[in-house]
C-alpha cells in the first residue's frame, strides 16, 4: 500500500441528515469513581479510572484507579444503570488491566525508585474481586494485553524515565523490555516469563527502550511502542523480534503552537515533529495503528496507520485535530506542547463496520473511524467524553463502548473520574450539539458566555476572558441540527483586537450593531463596562460605570445585558458590598439619557457554593434571566431559567433602597442537562429568545481548561 493523506474533516459525519436507520454511538451514563469508595472511606480523596476493560459476558468493567491503588469494578449489567461493586487493593499502584474469561490481569507497578523499578502481574476473580496469584515481572509495568486464545499475556515492562533527571532525557538505565506469560486455565504461569529484549533497535538511545504500550493480533504477533524512542517493535510469542522500524515524523502546518496567548490561531507549523507514539492497536492481523501523542520531542496530533513491515499506510496530519478544533474542543493552553494529544486507543467492529476509537486526553474527546480501508479511515464521530479519557473498551457483544477518564479535580472543588458508557444505536448523533464545521475557514471557538436572537434568525454569542486577546462575536445558524457557526467577528479597538475583556453578554442595538457586556476583573486590570460594537466588531463607545455603583464593587459583574424599550438592563452575577444576602442587582442604563438605575432580584440561597445570575434577555412582556449554582454532577442543585415581569423593571436611583422584583420558574435546566449522558455541567451561560418563543440556551465550556469540553447548546419553546 501508498502513503495516504486525506483531509477527513470533509467527511465527518456531523449532520442529521441521514437515514433513521443511520446507526451512532451516543453516551447513556456515567460513573463517578468515587461511587466505588466502601462506606465509611473518605470520598474526598483523589480517584481516577485510567485503564478499562470488560469481562467476557460484558457485564462487568474493571478498571485502574492508580490514586487508590486499587482495581475498581462496575457492574453495567444494565449499561444505562451502572452500580458499584467495590475496589481491591492490590499494594501498589495499578498501571493497566486486561480481563479473560473470568480472570483480571493486571500489571501493578511497586517500584521504589527510577533506579531500582520494580512490578507485579496481579490477577483477580472478576466475579469476587478477591486476588487469585500474582508474578514478579522484574520491573515497572506499563500496557497489558494478551493473546486473542487467552494463551499467553504480555507487558510493557516500561522502567520509565526521572524527568528530573538528566534534564529528563534517556538514556536512564535500568532498560525497559516486553514481558511474556503463559497462561493456562486463565492462570499467568510465572515460571513461563520471557524478558523479550528490544535493546539496539532504535534511532534514539538504543541502549534504553522504555516499552509504553503492547498489543496483539489473531496471529500471536505482538506489537510495542516504544515512545521515548519513537520507534515500534513487532515480536513473536516466543520474545523475537519479527520487524522494528522508527515511528517516523510528520510535518504539521495550521495548527496552534503558541501558549498561553488566549487566542485560537492556527497558522503556525511544526516541521519534523516526532510522532513518539503512545497508544497502540491492531487493525488487523497486518496493520496497525499509533496514536501520536508525544512525550520529549514530539507529538504529532493525530494518528498513523502501519502495516507491520513499516509501510506507512495513512498519517492523520492535522485533520483529527481540525476535527476537534470545529467541535469547540482544542485545549489552547496545550497549545506549545502537544495540542490535543492522542493517547489511548480501541479498535473493534460493530454491525460489520470495523472502528477505531482515538481517545484526545487533552480535548477530552473520541473519535470514531471507520476502518473498512485501513488506507482512507473515515472519520464518523466525534464522542464527549469525561476530563482526560485514557482508557477504552469494545463491547460488540452489547452494542456498548467504554472510557475511562482520568482526571479528578475533587482538590479544586471540581468535578470527579469518571466512566462514560455509550450505546451504538439507530438514531442521530446527539453531539456535538454545535460545531463550525461547513465554515468557509477554520473557527475555533470556545467559552461561550453570552447569547442574543436575532431578527435575521441567528443567534450572535460572544466568549469571555478566557480568550480575553480574542474576544470573538459567534454567529450560530440554529437551523440545522447541530446547530453551526458560520462566521466569526473579532471585536477590535482601532483595528487591533481589543484584549483582555471579559464578555458575558450580548444584546443587539437595532442598527446593525450589539452592545457587549464585560464582566470585569479589578485584580487583573479589566475593566467593568459595556460597550457599543458596529456590525464589524469595531467598538464605537465606551460605557464605564458611575462611582455609586463601584462603591460596592466586588470581581463578580455583569452577566448578560439585553434592551428594554431603549434600557439596557445588565445582570450582575452575585451580591455586591451594598445588596442584601441573595439578592442580586438588576442594572439599567439608557444611553440617549445617561441614567443609571437598578432593581434587586431575589436568588435562591445556595445548598453550596454560590447562585447567581448568568444571562438576561427580554421578550414580550417579561425579562428572563438564568439563576444558576457552581455545583457541577451530583451536586447541583440549581440551573434554572426565571422571568420576571416588564412592569415591574423600573429602576431606582443607585444607592437609595432598589425595588424587588418578583419571579417565575420557566424551567429546570438539569432533566436538560442530565440527558446528554453525562454529568451535569456547572456554567449554563447563554439564553436566547426568538421573535417565536423558541428559547436557546449554551453552557460555558471554559475553554477546555480543567473541563471536559462539552458545549450543550439546545432550545425549547415557550410553555413547554
Amino acid at each position: 500500500m501508498t502513503f495516504r493523506t486525506i483531509c477527513l474533516t470533509s467527511v465527518l459525519a456531523l449532520t442529521a441528515s441521514a437515514a433513521a436507520a443511520e446507526m451512532n454511538f451516543n453516551r447513556i451514563a456515567a460513573f463517578a469513581t468515587p461511587d466505588n469508595m466502601g462506606e465509611g472511606e473518605d470520598k474526598a480523596r483523589v480517584s481516577s479510572a485510567e485503564i478499562i476493560y470488560a469481562t467476557e459476558d460484558g457485564n462487568t468493567l474493571v478498571y485502574t484507579d492508580s490514586p487508590l491503588g486499587v482495581i475498581g469494578r462496575i457492574d453495567i449489567t444494565d449499561p444505562a444503570n451502572p452500580k458499584p461493586l467495590g475496589n481491591t487493593p492490590v499494594d501498589g499502584e495499578p498501571t493497566s488491566v486486561y480481563v479473560h474469561g473470568n480472570t483480571v490481569f493486571a500489571g501493578v507497578n511497586t517500584s521504589e525508585s527510577f533506579t531500582e523499578p520494580s512490578g507485579k502481574l496481579v490477577m483477580i476473580d472478576a466475579t469476587t474481586g478477591e486476588i487469585t496469584g500474582e508474578c514478579d515481572l522484574g520491573g515497572q509495568p506499563d500496557s497489558t494485553a494478551m493473546a486473542k486464545d487467552g494463551s499467553f499475556v504480555t507487558v510493557a515492562i516500561e522502567n520509565e524515565r526521572d524527568e528530573d533527571a538528566g534534564d529528563g532525557r534517556v538514556p536512564q538505565m535500568p532498560a525497559g523490555y516486553v514481558a511474556i506469560l503463559d497462561v493456562v486455565d486463565g492462570v499467568a504461569q510465572c515460571d513461563s516469563l520471557v524478558k523479550a529484549d528490544v535493546t539496539g533497535l532504535a534511532e534514539i538511545a538504543p541502549e534504553d527502550p522504555e516499552p509504553e504500550f503492547v498489543d496483539v493480533n489473531g496471529a500471536g504477533e505482538i506489537v510495542v511502542t516504544l515512545q521515548e524512542n519513537n520507534h515500534i517493535v513487532v515480536l513473536n510469542k516466543a520474545g523475537e523480534v519479527l520487524s522494528h522500524f522508527p515511528a517516523g515524523s510528520v510535518d504539521l502546518t495550521e495548527i496552534d503552537a503558541t501558549d498561553e496567548r488566549g487566542a485560537l490561531i492556527f497558522t503556525e507549523s511544526q516541521k519534523g515533529r516526532l510522532r513518539e507514539p503512545d497508544g497502540v492497536q491492531w487493525i488487523d492481523d497486518d496493520h496497525f495503528a499509533i496514536a501520536n501523542e508525544g512525550d520529549m520531542d514530539g507529538g504529532a496530533r493525530g494518528f498513523t496507520v502501519f502495516a507491520k513491515d513499516g509501510t506507512e499506510v495513512f498519517e492523520a496530519g492535522n485533520s483529527f485535530e481540525h476535527a476537534v478544533i470545529r467541535t469547540g474542543h482544542y485545549p489552547d493552553k496545550r497549545s506549545d506542547a502537544k495540542g490535543i494529544e492522542p493517547e489511548g486507543m480501541e479498535f473493534a467492529t460493530f454491525g460489520g463496520t470495523p472502528y477505531l476509537f482515538l481517545l484526545a486526553e487533552r480535548a477530552s474527546v473520541v473519535g470514531v473511524y471507520d476502518m473498512t480501508d485501513p488506507a482512507n479511515p473515515v472519520l464518523k464521530q466525534i464522542l464527549p467524553s469525561g476530563i482526560a479519557p485514557e482508557g477504552a473498551v469494545a463491547i460488540p457483544s452489547r452494542d456498548l463502548l467504554v472510557t475511562a477518564n482520568e482526571a479528578d479535580l475533587v482538590e479544586d472543588g471540581g468535578v470527579r473520574a469518571h466512566v462514560m458508557i455509550y450505546e451504538y444505536a439507530e438514531g442521530d448523533a446527539k453531539y456535538p450539539t454545535l460545531t463550525s464545521e461547513g465554515a468557509d475557514e477554520l473557527i475555533g471557538w470556545g467559552a461561550i458566555s453570552g447569547m442574543v436572537a436575532g431578527d435575521d434568525g441567528m443567534i450572535y454569542a460572544v466568549n469571555d476572558s478566557f480568550y480575553g486577546y480574542q474576544p470573538t462575536i459567534f454567529t450560530i445558524d440554529p437551523s440545522s441540527t447541530p446547530s453551526k457557526i458560520v462566521a466569526a467577528t473579532p471585536v477590535t479597538r482601532a483595528g487591533m483586537p481589543a484584549q483582555k475583556l471579559d464578555l458575558e453578554g450580548i444584546t443587539t442595538d437595532g442598527e446593525g450593531g450589539f452592545w457587549v457586556a464585560s464582566e470585569g476583573r479589578s485584580d487583573r486590570v479589566i475593566p467593568h463596562a459595556i460597550y457599543h460594537v458596529n456590525a464589524k466588531g469595531e467598538i464605537t463607545d465606551e460605557i464605564g460605570l458611575p462611582a455609586a455603583l463601584l462603591a460596592g464593587e466586588t470581581r463578580f459583574g455583569f452577566e448578560g445585558v439585553t434592551m428594554v424599550d431603549g434600557t439596557l438592563w445588565m445582570a450582575v452575577q452575585r451580591e455586591w458590598g451594598d445588596d442584601p444576602k441573595d439578592h442580586v442587582k438588576l442594572v439599567s442604563y439608557t444611553p440617549e439619557t445617561e441614567e443609571w438605575g437598578a432593581v434587586l432580584y431575589p436568588k435562591a440561597a445556595p445548598d453550596t457554593g454560590w447562585v447567581g445570575l448568568s444571562e438576561i434577555t427580554a421578550h414580550g412582556d417579561y425579562v428572563y434571566v438564568v439563576e444558576r449554582d457552581n455545583q457541577i454532577g451530583a451536586a447541583a442543585v440549581t440551573k434554572k431559567v426565571y422571568r420576571i415581569p416588564a412592569s415591574e423593571m423600573v429602576p431606582a436611583a443607585i444607592g437609595g433602597e432598589l425595588p424587588v422584583v418578583s419571579k417565575e420558574e420557566v424551567r429546570d435546566l438539569i432533566p436538560d442537562l442530565k440527558s446528554w449522558g453525562g454529568y451535569v455541567v456547572d456554567k449554563v451561560e447563554g439564553l436566547a429568545i426568538a421573535e417565536d418563543g423558541t428559547v436557546y440556551v449554551s453552557t460555558d465550556n471554559d475553554g477546555v481548561d480543567d473541563s471536559s469540553g462539552e458545549t450543550f447548546f439546545w432550545s425549547f419553546q415557550l410553555g413547554n
